[in-house]
């Protein structure tokens, strides 16, 4: 199964490079969407991302209508993460799709209302206690990305570490 994490104009630099880790340990593909708040040069990307740059397969878009553009959510696996989600995101299976598109919007914003709308049943959501606005965004790419390989039986991921074998 082929997962991509698109990031909608991420805004904190540490955020992405933590996602871009993240990435990198799954094989999924990173994409960024403009404008981002920050150089993707910056030294807290990079540290954050540690030394998994080469690692990672990173697909840069110019602003997000072009995104949708090129992978028209009509026709893809393709999930919008927001604290307003209709369901849960570990109610999907996911182990049955080829190629998976899980999005995620700003920190201070999320994705944008009107998509929201559009695609009000692809909206997925984590839950968390009444009250709170939402969890740390590499927090949730973590969560979301982890169960859909969890679900898939963890293919193509090391599970034994060499030091017990």
């Amino acid at each position: 199964m082929k997962l991509h994490i698109v990031l909608v104009e991420p805004e904190i630099p540490q955020n992405t490079g933590n996602i871009a880790r993240t990435c990198a340990a799954l094989g999924a593909k990173l994409h960024l969407v403009y404008p981002l708040g920050f150089s993707i040069s910056e030294k807290q990307v990079k540290r954050a991302g540690l030394d998994y740059w080469d690692k990672l397969e990173i697909e840069e878009h110019l602003n997000f209508e072009a995104f949708l553009k090129k992978y028209q959510p009509e026709e893809k696996n393709m999930f919008f993460v927001t604290t307003k989600g209709k369901q849960v995101y570990s109610n999907f299976d996911y182990s049955k799709l080829d190629e998976v598109f899980i999005l995620f919007g700003k920190e201070t914003k999320g994705l944008p209302e009107d998509i929201l709308q559009k695609y009000i049943d692809k909206t997925i959501r984590i839950p968390m206690r009444e009250g709170l606005r939402s969890l740390n965004l590499s927090n949730s790419v973590a969560i979301v990305a982890y169960d859909i390989f969890r679900q898939c039986e963890f293919k193509g991921l090391e599970e034994i570490s060499e030091y017990f074998v």
